[in-house]
């Protein structure tokens, strides 16, 4: 009898995982699918310093790869890297000597604070770094296995604002995070962003 009861005590239980799993799966992945215009894809949203932002639709979403006319590979349409990468050639005619790989790689934990990041050829500050965040820095975020980059748009003594291509179908181009001045280091208050880059000036 105390087998049975077990046997569909665990029975229910595997139900009532399965069902959470089942509904984090479907409004993580597919309902934001679902929601997506694509009749808005590559249309203008936001734009910063003159460099627009297009809609993408779904983060996962590619329409072809963006080359300029000197044939420097800006990445795949509309994806964050193409945004940031984009932004820096334009305002800076920036190119960056590997041109290709996903938003996280953009960062390396090896290179210490404030030196050269010469796969980038920018400046490179962890998140905790005695040099505070600029304007125009390129962000790096961690999460999931292909992260994310954004362009550092507001800055003040206690936030930033970053301006970003492709943070999903539904949500802002704009996002705010709290930045922590303290034992003279600059914390962006979020766990997920690795550091910043910025243009040797």
């Amino acid at each position: 009898m105390k087998n049975i009861i077990l046997f569909k005590y665990k029975k229910t239980l595997f139900f009532v995982i399965f069902s959470i799993l089942s509904c984090y799966v479907f409004y993580a992945y597919i309902y934001p699918d679902m929601q997506v215009d694509k009749g808005k894809i590559g249309k203008v949203v936001d734009q910063f310093n003159g460099v627009d932002v297009y809609y993408n639709g779904s983060t996962g979403n590619v329409s072809g790869r963006n080359l300029t006319k000197d044939g420097y590979n800006l990445g795949q349409k509309y994806q964050c890297v193409e945004f940031i990468k984009r932004y820096y050639y334009q305002r800076f005619n920036h190119k960056m000597p590997d041109s290709y790989g996903h938003a996280k790689n953009y960062f390396d934990e090896s290179i210490p604070d404030g030196q050269l990041n010469p796969k980038r050829n920018l400046l490179q500050f962890h998140n905790g770094s005695p040099t505070k965040p600029q304007v125009e820095d390129i962000i790096v975020f961690g999460w999931s296995r292909y992260g994310h980059v954004a362009i550092i748009s507001k800055v003040s003594d206690n936030e930033i604002e970053i301006i970003q291509q492709n943070p999903g179908p539904n949500k802002s181009s704009r996002a705010t995070y709290p930045l922590i001045f303290k034992d003279r280091i600059w914390k962006i208050d979020n766990f997920r962003v690795l550091g910043y880059l910025r243009k040797n000036k």
